[in-house]
């Protein structure tokens, strides 16, 4: 692999990933050991996942174990949800198949700092941070709802009206404001003179840091605008000191759109849910 982040390479590079994505959670959850599995009680208003033990034996998994920690969630009021990097536990794909299970992979992709350069935005487009306490968060998250709910990168009749009629889960709002307040997530939207049309969101943890959430209201698809949130969150994980910056795409579809800003494959992310 010739990945180059200006921090970690290779396997390195995936070893790094992989504490990350053990770390971020933490915060906000519960943790349980069971099995080769660490899982995440979620105590956020969104659920969290069961992944690998970090530092387990990547080859161990069995049936016996995905099934075992399936019926623990259940106990625990729990999505029965995995997700994890494939190069770290290659067994554990077969093993969850074996159950009658599909899962999704999806392209892992990490900023590659000689290829990148910070997408202009469009004329008419205003690129901001959000700040917790003075800013429209609320507006942010219903575009996410919103571009999410209408999946892929075209163009679709989605956009303002659908935004304002979004109603956000209880205790929302305010937890994302608080992970804003305490530097556990950065938002940047591209307003237009319609509002806020496009979001993305940073997570760091220490020198590692995962762009998630890009999403774009279908009605101004195809305009730049992800990109250029993207880039926006580039930028200030890099001014903050960040080694290694990540994302997954959905597709690859949208990971060519990554690509295209300087991002390149570092492996395989796979979710089940």
């Amino acid at each position: 692999m010739t990945t180059t982040t200006g921090g970690a390479r290779g396997p390195h590079l995936i070893s790094a990933i992989d504490s990350f994505l053990d770390a971020a959670p933490r915060r906000s959850a519960r943790i349980e050991e069971h099995g080769p599995f660490t899982l995440f009680v979620s105590q956020a208003p969104w659920p969290y996942y069961a992944r690998p033990r970090l530092g387990g034996d990547g080859d161990a998994f069995t049936v016996e174990a995905v099934e075992a920690a399936r019926a623990r969630l259940r106990e625990l009021g729990q999505p029965e949800t995995f997700e994890w990097v494939h190069e770290t536990a290659p067994s554990l794909i077969g093993a969850i198949r074996d159950t009658g299970l599909d899962v999704l992979e999806v392209p892992l992709l990490v900023l590659d700092r000689s290829l990148w350069r910070a997408p202009e935005p469009p004329g008419t487009v205003t690129l901001r941070r959000l700040d917790p306490d003075e800013d429209p968060v609320d507006d942010a998250l219903a575009v996410a709802e919103v571009g999410f709910g209408a999946p892929g990168t075209a163009p679709g009749p989605e956009g303002r009206a659908e935004r304002d009629a979004v109603t956000l889960a209880a205790g929302f709002s305010e937890h994302m404001r608080q992970r804003l307040r305490t530097g556990q997530s950065v938002i940047v939207v591209a307003e237009t003179p319609a509002g806020p049309a496009a979001t993305g969101t940073l997570r760091p943890v220490g020198d590692v840091a995962e762009i998630v959430g890009v999403a774009t209201l279908p009605a101004v698809r195809r305009q730049g605008l992800g990109g250029a949130v993207t880039g926006a969150l580039v930028e200030i994980a890099l001014e903050s000191g960040i080694d290694t910056v990540f994302l997954s795409a959905a597709s690859d579809e949208i990971a060519r759109v990554y690509e295209r800003l300087g991002f390149r494959r570092a492996g395989t992310a796979c979710f089940l849910r």
